[in-house]
C-alpha cells in the first residue's frame, strides 16, 4: 500500500485527515501564524530554488517551463526529498503551499513526483 499524498493551501483550516502537514514553501506564508498553521514540520530545502521561484511568479504562460526545472531541482535534491517522504511513517502527507494559484504551484509538482517515488 503506498501512502496519500494530498496538497493544499497553507491558509485552509488543519483537518485531522490531513495526517503528516509539511509546509513546502521556501517563504513563510504572509498572514499565518506558526500556530495558525499547525505544521509539523517546514521544509524549505525541497521547495524551488530562490532563483526558480522568482523567474516563475506565477505567471502561467511559464508554467510548463517551471514544471520541467523544478522536476530537474528535485531529481538533484534527492536527500530533501527522501527526508520528506520519511516524515510520519505511514501516514498521509499534506503538503502545504501558500499560492494563491491552485492548480500551477510547486506543491502540484512536488506531489506528483513524491508519487512517482512512493
Amino acid at each position: 500500500m503506498t501512502r496519500e499524498i494530498a496538497i493544499k493551501r497553507v491558509y485552509e483550516p488543519a483537518a485531522k485527515s490531513d495526517g503528516t502537514r509539511i509546509l513546502v514553501d521556501r517563504l513563510w506564508p504572509r498572514g499565518v501564524s506558526r500556530a495558525g498553521a499547525a505544521l509539523d514540520v517546514w521544509m524549505k530545502d525541497v521547495a524551488p530554488s530562490a532563483e526558480l521561484r522568482k523567474w516563475f511568479n506565477h505567471e502561467p504562460e511559464r508554467w510548463a517551463e517551471f514544471r520541467r526545472r523544478y522536476e530537474a531541482e528535485l531529481k538533484k535534491n534527492r536527500a530533501a526529498v527522501e527526508l520528506l517522504l520519511a516524515h510520519g511513517g505511514k501516514k498521509r502527507l499534506t503538503l502545504l503551499y501558500s499560492a494563491h494559484d491552485e492548480e500551477r504551484n510547486q506543491a502540484v509538482v512536488l506531489a506528483a513526483h513524491l508519487r512517482k517515488l512512493n
